[in-house]
């Protein structure tokens, strides 16, 4: 699907070798026992949510280097088992199905969450805190090694511009929204259970896009062929966003710092493209790969945060299905600058974004090309 690595091993004795390349694809299917997709080998890595977006790039990515995978998630995935993936069906606050997820697997990648810019606090506690207790807790009865936690950079997003940030940025004393309070919350828990028994490090991914894509890309299109694409502000915001092979990428190479790195233990980081651009830019570029015009409306951003709050209060007691069509979250999101210095990770984790911003834009226009990606409302 794009240019990254895909060979990257993350068991132990593969990243002991020092092999790389195909070398280290042998090497990793030999200490796993996977002789490649369609493999019966006993999993040595379970990623939750491997049905989703960034969930499936992360088993394929995995697949290639040779590991044998399970996925655990609550909906049916064919196409997985197909690959050779072990499905395992189960919600993240069952912690009996979490733990028998578990069980047998040296790394977990847990990335499973709800994800959404507007919602009830109760309706992400369960899945992203409650649940991502219940696997910690897991991997600790299970003997699990080591653990990747896909977290967002959402989680120290205070409502106001952050240019090159970096990991020494505190929590906000007030999330912007419970998806960020809820994933802040479940990252301590991961950073407070690093042990030497069970070695954790959160990734913090942001705005994570590409071909596949079922949340940002078919968002703006679907919006844009409504006429309802306003910019919010002056349109000079800045903000770096992550291709999806390089977010799966970043996890693989997170899953072997911890065995080669004792430093990115217990540690959070950022990652992305690091190509910092202005927003609407990068969303007009979206749009013409699309074979869309760009944006020529604008709004005013307190009018739009304002705007936001009518229309969830309005959203919320006329009790209507979905998500609002603008909150206050997604205008300040909108209008904000907000990227992040990725050397630590960099120097600390061995992530290098494969595929530029330029490369992946050209990508997600042959994937458009080739049949329109789901509509999401």
């Amino acid at each position: 699907m794009g240019r990254a690595r895909t060979g990257r091993a993350v068991s132990g004795a593969g990243a002991a070798s020092g092999a790389a390349g195909a070398g280290a694809d042998n090497v990793a299917a030999a200490v796993s026992g996977a002789a490649g997709p369609g493999s019966a080998a006993a999993p040595d890595v379970l990623v939750t949510g491997g049905g989703g977006f960034l969930g499936g790039a992360l088993v394929r990515h995995l697949l290639a280097a040779g590991h044998s995978v399970r996925s655990f998630a609550r909906g049916a995935y064919p196409e997985l088992e197909a690959l050779g993936v072990d499905v395992q069906r189960g919600d993240l606050t069952d912690a009996a199905a979490v733990r028998r997820a578990c069980a047998g697997c040296e790394l977990v990648l847990h990335n499973a969450a709800r994800a959404a810019v507007w919602g009830r606090y109760d309706a992400f506690h369960g899945p992203n805190v409650v649940g991502t207790r219940n696997v910690l807790d897991a991997c600790r009865r299970e003997g699990v090694r080591r653990l990747v936690f896909t977290s967002t950079a959402s989680v120290v997003f205070g409502r106001r511009d952050i240019c090159g940030g970096d990991e020494s940025l505190p929590y906000p004393r007030r999330q912007a929204s419970p998806y960020a309070a809820t994933k802040a919350e479940a990252e301590r828990l991961v950073l407070a259970a690093d042990s030497a028994a069970l070695r954790t490090v959160s990734l913090r991914p942001h705005l994570i896009w590409g071909p596949g894509d079922t949340q940002i890309v078919p968002r703006i299109i679907a919006q844009a062929r409504a006429g309802k694409v306003l910019r919010v502000g002056d349109g000079t915001n800045v903000v770096d966003t992550t291709y999806i092979d390089n977010a799966a990428d970043a996890h693989l190479c997170a899953a072997e710092a911890l065995l080669v790195n004792p430093a990115a233990s217990g540690r959070a980081y950022f990652v992305s493209n690091g190509e910092p651009a202005r927003l609407w830019m990068l969303i007009d570029r979206i749009l013409a790969a699309a074979g869309l015009p760009p944006v020529r409306r604008s709004v005013p951003a307190p009018v739009a945060v304002a705007l936001g709050a009518v229309v969830e209060t309005a959203h919320e007691v006329l009790r209507r299905p979905g998500e609002p069509r603008l909150t206050r979250f997604l205008a300040e999101e909108l209008s904000t600058s907000h990227w992040f210095d990725i050397g630590a990770a960099r120097r600390e984790l061995g992530y290098e974004p494969a595929v530029s911003l330029g490369e992946g834009l050209e990508l997600l226009g042959e994937w458009l090309r080739a049949g329109s990606p789901p509509v999401a409302g």
